[in-house]
């Protein structure tokens, strides 16, 4: 159906579309072809189109390369379519289950948000189609509202302009809980419970969690100076702010349903007390004005949230877990009120480029209601005198309306759920205004008593209404909208998604560094290893304060040390955990937490009382293959410590969080390498807290594609190590995956469920490990066969980094704006400094996804040449982490095409360095033989025939996506300045990204 919506809005004319068919016969042939095994012919067709590309004019490119990309995103969108335990054991699993999805920035989503948008309606009404009761009519109407889509699709520009700011990125997730997650969640939890109930007998507890959600956008500053502490601070509170903003429009939905009379006998005596405390504050309110005229006043009697609502709601219609509604809800930011950001995108420049006029020159976003305030100071006065004859004139009235209203113990009926829920949207409402006015830097008065702070403090509430309803036999009213929002406010909390900060383990060092050289102590990192964890112990056990409040520091230290002190502010409440990337000793840790320590103290006096919560939780993130080795060690050191232990068994229930990261391990040594270091250092850690009674969760950085340790989620936690997956878990979802797996509720739902069912199998029925210490021997072998030839390739062929640079896109993904971090840690052109994403996105651009399987067929044929074949087919069959490390490698060998790869040879790289291409090439073939073997399998993806019907299906439009992205490159490189040339790669860019179905 979306072909005939293409059709009627990609081509200008018939010649046109003629031509166009012409192409894509060509290229179908070319295909047909080579999967017969014709390839000289296939080849000679190849190259007979790419001669004709090259005389297309600028123009015609461009229409090519954007009508190319748009039908690849839309076949995805019409792909993703389509596409023995005792109970009681079982129900204490599930109802204890804590399953953390962290979604981060990481720059891999391409489209735009306003194209985003665009895709999940197309999907919404392709949705909508498949419904059995349309009448012709309807469907009618409905592929003309397809077309419309795809028309506005078509007519709008899919580059981003503008790189987006971190508080861009973090309003990019938020709009995914609002448009998705809201919904999907209690409706996850309602299936959750059923099943629960059907196999257990009992249902999920109303305020059980099997799934959390936690965010890096914002909190992520490793390598980002984007990310400061006030990005930090301000990010948490617009998370905050849009959490109640959310129940807001739930409790005036639930108060409009919730019409009944009859209640619990605890829940009416509230009903009365609010309703007292509201007739009585009258008196006090108008005292109060005359006493302190320079005050705002309260609202009178009469202005309160009435118990009858005074108009519908706007989804009191709609059932709670309605799968997401096609017309977006207006979710209007504070401090971004002529932006639009929160707006449905039917104005993409307000969407993605942030509001230019809510913009300052630095990117960091500047309240646009400064100005309007700055103007109301000047006429404060006049403004207050108003005021009093306005509540003058409302209290005269409301006090005429009492006189002809019964009073409150002659009231007959009081709707008590409704007085009690509209004493809560009260509360909601006023803690949305402190949370506006500390979003404009503005002085606000905080009132514990009526602000919400915690989930806690919402739920008490929500929960009499619920056990209200139960006593009064309305249990059926009770599991609907009321079940729905209180399980939203157990998952969500008051920030919807707890911030993790994230920092580099070096900027810690510098950062004590700089204190102890202040305090003429030495300094820090020249420090061994024992002296720095003797000074950080007797720090962590001190009272006081290390750091002086008159240090005078460099600008990069005084941003660390007000991270923290943002960090102290926020509080446990706001935030999740504190990541240490690239750590590699027990230092590191006690750095953080020393810091922390400090930063709590210094923020306790300020406040003149003991910061409430707990710290945050302190990750090491082990990265690299060396540091991998070492993380059961670090974690032995840092548990035998005293102090440590006691903290983690005082502060977080006995619980050691631990990263490990994919990304930065396979471009160290290759794929195979990291799946195997990774491996064995999560057993370690496992076995490492085991040994000190520490329970422990595994946090996965995985990025979307294979490189990066990406795959489907039931395979990758089904083939952890037996024990690493008790119950707990923390996985980050990133980039274009984000958008892939929760843009859409049903998806979303899905995807939950997923992660629900591996972490149950894996907890209750653990991965089997190698079943012999031979296997162990064979992978330790082809690991270092591998490991080694991958390095002599990437890192100690002189020709390769030039190579690299030719052969693929690298130097212009810059062009991309697809997120707020640089695409190098440091400056330098080497691989090392190169982040993992441009690093893969760079070959999967070119089909060649080299990182994915570069090393892996050495390796396998060393083991093949020593005789293994036998031992490798029953570490196939029997381990799961060994079949889905070699199923994921077949997986992207499916997508490679050596054809493709040669012809960027053939056109970009200088001749003396062709060699090394073909060279690339005849080794990608053996690995595929190698792989096969293994695998016992003839042809690739044999055992996966839905991933090959969708890549023979994609293969005529990305095949020749690729070959305009060949011409358009050779043009480009001769005149790098020509900003259309430049505009016709990245849509090139966008179609390759999209048939691939995934970036970096």
């Amino acid at each position: 159906m979306y072909k005939d919506a293409m059709e009627t809005c990609s081509h200008s004319g018939e010649r046109e579309h003629y031509e166009e068919l012409l192409v894509y016969f060509i290229v179908q042939s070319a295909v047909n072809m080579r999967s017969a095994g014709m390839e000289s012919t296939a080849e000679l067709l190849e190259k007979q189109l790419s001669a004709e590309i090259s005389k297309t004019t600028l123009e015609e490119a461009i229409a090519l390369a954007r009508s190319l990309s748009h039908h690849l995103n839309l076949m995805g969108i019409a792909e993703t379519h389509h596409s023995g335990v005792p109970p009681e054991e079982l129900y204490n699993t599930v109802c204890n289950q804590g399953i953390e999805i962290v979604l981060t920035a990481h720059p891999t989503q391409i489209n735009r948000r306003t194209l985003q948008y665009k895709h999940i309606r197309i999907a919404r009404l392709l949705e909508f189609n498949e419904r059995p009761d349309l009448s012709h009519e309807d469907r009618e109407m409905l592929i003309e509202d397809l077309k419309r889509e795809v028309t506005s699709l078509w007519q709008t520009d899919e580059l981003r302009r503008h790189k987006p700011t971190p508080v861009d990125e973090a309003r990019a997730g938020l709009h995914i809980v609002e448009q998705t997650l809201w919904q999907a969640v209690p409706h996850y939890l309602r299936r959750v419970s059923a099943a629960l109930k059907k196999h257990t007998g009992r249902p999920l507890p109303l305020t059980a969690t099997p799934i959390k959600f936690g965010s890096w956008m914002g909190g992520d500053r490793d390598g980002n100076p984007n990310v400061t502490s006030k990005v930090t601070r301000d990010v948490s509170l617009l998370s905050r702010w849009m959490a109640v903003d959310l129940y807001i429009r739930e409790v005036d939905n639930l108060r409009f349903e919730l019409s009944m009379n009859r209640c619990s006998d605890k829940l009416a005596g509230l009903a009365r007390e609010i309703l007292l405390e509201e007739s009585e504050s009258e008196d006090q309110q108008r005292e109060s004005w005359d006493q302190h005229p320079n005050r705002s006043p309260a609202k009178p009697y009469g202005q309160q949230s009435s118990a009858l609502p005074a108009q519908l709601p706007v989804a009191a219609h709609l059932p709670s877990c309605r799968s997401g509604d096609p017309h977006y809800p207006i979710l209007d930011f504070p401090g971004n009120r002529q932006s639009g950001l929160g707006s449905a995108p039917e104005s993409p420049t307000k969407l993605d480029n942030g509001g230019a006029g809510s913009q300052s020159q630095d990117g960091n976003s500047q309240p646009c209601l400064q100005n309007q305030l700055s103007k109301k100071n000047s006429s404060v006065a006049g403004h207050l005198i108003t005021q009093r004859k306005l509540l003058e004139s409302q209290t005269g009235r409301s006090s005429f309306r009492k006189l002809l209203e019964p009073s409150l113990h002659q009231r007959p009926g009081i709707a008590s759920y409704r007085v009690v829920l509209g004493h809560v949207k009260d509360k909601l409402m006023k803690t949305r205004r402190r949370l506006e006015l500390l979003l404009e830097d503005l002085p606000c008065e905080h009132d514990p008593i009526n602000d919400y702070e915690t989930a806690d403090q919402l739920l008490e509430p929500l929960l009499l209404c619920y056990d209200s309803l139960l006593s009064c036999g309305s249990g059926i009213l009770a599991d609907g909208r009321l079940a729905d929002l209180i399980r939203r406010v157990a998952t969500f909390g008051m920030v919807l998604m707890k911030l993790d900060l994230r920092q580099e383990s070096g900027r810690h060092a510098e950062t004590l560094d700089a204190i102890t050289k202040y305090l003429d102590m030495g300094v820090y990192s020249e420090w061994d290893e024992e002296k720095k964890l003797e000074f950080l112990t007797r720090e962590l056990k001190g009272k006081r304060p290390l750091v002086p409040p008159t240090i005078e520091v460099a600008s990069d230290v005084k941003e660390v040390l007000d991270t923290f002190h943002v960090a102290a502010e926020l509080g446990s409440e706001s935030l999740g955990a504190y990541v240490i990337s690239m750590a590699s000793n027990a230092s590191d840790v006690l750095a953080v937490e020393l810091l922390q320590k400090d930063a709590r103290l210094a923020v306790s006096g300020e406040i003149g009382r003991p910061r409430p919560g707990a710290t945050l939780r302190v990750v090491p993130l082990f990265e690299t293959v060396k540091d991998l080795r070492s993380a059961g060690s670090v974690i032995r050191k840092l548990l035998s410590i005293d102090w440590y232990r006691e903290h983690i068994i005082k502060n977080h229930n006995g619980h050691q969080e631990v990263m490990v990261g994919y990304s930065d391990s396979g471009k160290d040594a290759g794929r195979f390498t990291a799946a195997w270091e990774l491996y064995k250092a999560q057993e370690d850690v496992v076995a490492a807290c085991n040994e000190y009674g520490i329970k422990v969760t595994l946090f996965h950085g995985r990025g979307g594609s294979i490189g990066r340790g990406g795959g489907p989620t039931y395979l990758a936690i089904q083939s952890q190590p037996p024990g690493s997956v008790m119950g707990t878990l923390r996985s980050t979802e990133q980039g274009e995956m984000v958008q892939a797996k929760f843009s859409i509720p049903q998806t979303a739902v899905r995807q939950l469920e997923i992660y629900t069912t591996a972490v149950l199998l894996a907890t209750l029925q653990p991965p089997i490990p190698p079943r012999k210490e031979k296997w162990r021997q064979i992978m330790e072998e082809i690991s270092k066969t591998s490991c080694t030839h991958y390095r002599n390739v990437v890192y100690e062929n002189p020709e390769f980094i030039s190579y690299f640079q030719e052969a693929t896109p690298q130097a212009e993904l810059g062009f991309l704006n697809i997120g707020s971090r640089p695409s190098r840690r440091k400056a330098s052109v080497g691989i090392g400094h190169l982040r993992a994403i441009p690093w893969i996105f760079a070959w999967t651009q070119t089909r060649f996804v080299l990182p994915a399987w570069l090393g892996v067929g050495a390796g396998l044929k060393d083991a093949l040449d020593k005789g293994y074949q036998e031992d490798l087919r029953a570490m196939y069959e029997e381990w799961p982490f060994f079949q889905s490390t070699i199923d994921l490698i077949e997986m992207v060998l499916a997508k490679a095409d050596t054809s493709i790869t040669k012809h960027y040879d053939e056109v970009l790289v200088s001749e003396n360095r062709r060699g090394l291409g073909e060279k690339l090439r005849t080794e990608l073939v053996a690995t595929e033989k190698f792989i096969l073997a293994v695998g016992g399998h003839d042809k690739l993806s044999e055992n996966n025939k839905s991933l090959k019907r969708l890549i023979e299906s994609r293969l005529p439009y990305l095949n020749l996506m690729n070959l305009l992205q060949v011409e358009v490159l050779r043009r480009l490189r001769k005149d790098s300045e020509n900003g259309k040339l430049r505009d016709a790669l990245l849509i090139t860019i966008n179609g390759i990204a999209a048939g691939m179905r995934n970036t970096g």
